[in-house]
């Protein structure tokens, strides 16, 4: 029997990672191989945006992909998430020549009210929201602030691809394949700030800090070529990192959809409940379990070291002053 569709709305969806990242939803990558799904792509409304978002919308068309039932085309938040049951909320300003993380913040903020009230008036009484579009963590705050009817927990802002990161980095440096690094672990903000925790993972079921021995790097050259890939990437690329960010967004929906494996855990960034000192009501990274059935935790008992503790606290205390810049908005 075949399911019915699901709809899914992208914003930014003429943008490099719409443009990696709709296929692959419209191919069942995002939400299994036989989910049928709408795809409702939202756009700046302006001509040049709008003609580019035919423009991908003809190439899915050319694609013929049997589960994609249908594409709604928008500039209105309130058409793009009628009745949507995922949100991923992918666009954003970017920070302009000379513009501080303050001013993108700002600059962002009244675009994630908007959405966020949309989303509370129009989704689906189920709706999941995913912010990706940067700062993304205190974007989904005030887009969760912003949407009073939907439950705090449906809100979640992705540290995925700095999980993958970490693990794409420990594995060339044990000379391992990927898979055999488990539980890397993001907390805090999507930041510069963000704290890659090495501690608490493995590399073929033994501890990363037996296995790779070069301690100085683990907590010196490792952290900060995870916390500053993306911008390493715009100086080779010239461009920012959509391919990834569209694998990572993947690998965040099905991480919050099904049930985590056992002994294992995921970054997601969620509401804080104060575990490990975060501050209460704050969108940080934690390590997170998904229970299969929409619901998800965040996992509690791990012991964080000085080194791990100072870093977190800093991370911190940068999403609370992002906060502070918001607090209108909230």
């Amino acid at each position: 029997m075949t399911k019915a569709p699901i709809r899914v709305a992208v914003t930014g969806a003429a943008g490099q990672i719409g443009y990696a990242l709709l296929p692959r939803i419209a191919s069942g990558q995002m939400f299994g191989p036989d989910q049928p799904v709408i795809l409702q792509m939202i756009e700046i409304p302006m001509e040049k945006a709008m003609k580019a978002l035919e423009g991908v919308a003809m190439e899915l068309d050319d694609c013929a992909f049997p589960l994609l039932h249908d594409m709604v085309l928008t500039s209105d938040p309130n058409v793009g998430f009628k009745d949507v049951n995922w949100a991923l909320l992918v666009g954003s300003k970017p920070r302009g020549p000379g513009m501080e993380r303050g001013d993108l913040i700002r600059e962002n903020g009244p675009i994630f009210t908007g959405q966020g009230r949309a989303i509370n008036e129009h989704a689906a009484s189920d709706v999941h929201v995913a912010v990706v579009g940067n700062p993304c963590n205190t974007n989904a705050l005030i887009c969760m602030h912003s949407a009073p009817d939907v439950p705090d927990e449906r809100f979640s802002a992705m540290t995925r691809l700095d999980q993958n990161r970490a693990q794409a980095q420990l594995a060339q440096k044990a000379g391992v394949q990927t898979t055999s690094v488990r539980n890397a672990l993001i907390w805090g903000n999507h930041s510069a700030t963000q704290v890659p925790d090495v501690y608490h993972a493995t590399i073929d079921g033994k501890p990363v800090v037996d296995v790779i021995a070069d301690h100085d790097w683990l907590n010196g050259a490792f952290i900060s070529t995870v916390q500053k890939r993306g911008a390493a990437i715009i100086e080779a690329r010239g461009l920012s990192s959509a391919a990834s960010a569209a694998n990572a967004l993947i690998d965040h929906v099905r991480d919050l959809r099904h049930a985590t494996p056992g002994g294992e855990w995921r970054s997601v960034c969620v509401k804080s409940d104060g575990s490990y000192g975060v501050t209460e009501g704050l969108i940080s990274s934690f390590p997170v379990r998904a229970d299969g059935r929409g619901g998800w935790e965040i996992v509690q008992g791990l012991e964080l070291n000085a080194f791990v503790k100072q870093k977190l606290a800093a991370t911190v205390a940068e999403l609370e002053s992002e906060r502070d810049l918001v607090k209108d908005l909230l």
